[in-house]
């Protein structure tokens, strides 16, 4: 049998907002597998929505970089966010986001790639780590490309210009009016921040996704005694809202919160007289979906002290 320790239940609940004995109950249904365990407490109905999504604990910065119909993202991470806000750090974001740019988004070349002529990123990576004494990674890297058009980006609670803890590019195509698009494309990028689509149309959605969600809906009817026959359908309502909330043509613009996205592009190609296509969209959040391993300070000050 699996051991179920407290600190197992106390980060379940954290993740998901149930009870602390449902938690409990739901690790040992489970043998401690605490994504089923997450499953099985949707299927109970035991989750609050307001924790639905995962929590993100590590520190660092998102850097934004964009030229003519190009955007890149890189996300750097470090182990706390007093080292976010050193200019080092922040300097080696900003190249990073620049070389990532002139690599397509390609992680090995860009850690590969020499900044300013010297030192290559990695290499310049490693000796900042020794300079600050903290551990730090170049997590991910991406970008977006688009002819004619435009990509446009946004950087939410930015600390400088194009750093912060959330990055979004959008690639629109059109040959409408540059700076139409631009506007347009960077109010498409916030409501990204805020809204976190999963994907830009339902085809786009990750199969698995979309098959553990049908499971998790028809499990949820069938608890609730409804009749097989029925429970297509529900699934199917279910499905719908799922699509509405996380395929970006489908969801409700932030801006006015009333309109589909996809009516906002069709609105926009008929005002710019011009077709304008959403291509890709990319969404970087510091530390999205790690863990940051927790400590008890009170014990390291012990331990430093030789208790």
């Amino acid at each position: 049998m699996t051991n179920i320790t407290a600190e197992m239940v106390k980060n379940l609940r954290e993740k998901t907002g149930a009870g602390m004995m449902d938690c409990k109950m739901a690790l040992n249904e489970n043998k401690g597998d605490v994504e089923a365990s997450v499953d099985w407490l949707r299927k109970k109905g035991k989750m609050k929505a307001a924790k639905k999504a995962t929590r993100t604990a590590a520190e660092g910065l998102v850097g934004v970089a964009s030229a003519a119909g190009r955007g890149a993202l890189v996300e750097v991470n470090s182990e706390t966010d007093f080292v976010a806000r050193n200019h080092d750090f922040q300097t080696f974001v900003h190249q990073a986001a620049h070389s990532a740019l002139e690599e397509e988004g390609i992680l090995e070349r860009l850690m590969a790639r020499p900044l300013n002529g010297k030192s290559s990123v990695s290499e310049t990576l490693t000796a900042l780590i020794a300079k600050i004494g903290e551990n730090m990674s170049v997590r991910r890297a991406a970008a977006l490309s688009v002819s004619p058009g435009v990509v446009a980006t946004y950087v939410h609670n930015a600390v400088q210009p194009h750093l912060g803890k959330i990055g979004v590019l959008v690639a629109l195509k059109s040959t409408a009016n540059a700076d139409k698009l631009m506007a347009l494309g960077r109010q498409l990028a916030m409501h990204i921040a805020a809204a976190h689509p999963l994907a830009l149309t339902p085809d786009a959605l990750d199969p698995d996704t979309v098959r553990r969600e049908r499971a998790i809906y028809a499990d949820q009817a069938r608890q609730q005694g409804k009749p097989e026959n029925l429970i297509e359908k529900m699934v199917e309502g279910r499905m719908r809202k799922f699509h509405e909330e996380s395929v970006l043509t489908s969801q409700i613009f932030v801006v006015d919160g009333e309109t589909p996205i996809a009516k906002v592009i069709e609105s926009a190609s008929k005002e710019f007289g011009a077709p304008v296509q959403i291509t890709g969209f990319v969404r970087f959040a510091v530390g999205e979906g790690i863990e940051k391993e927790e400590t008890d300070f009170a014990a390291e000050v012990k331990a430093a002290a030789g208790h």
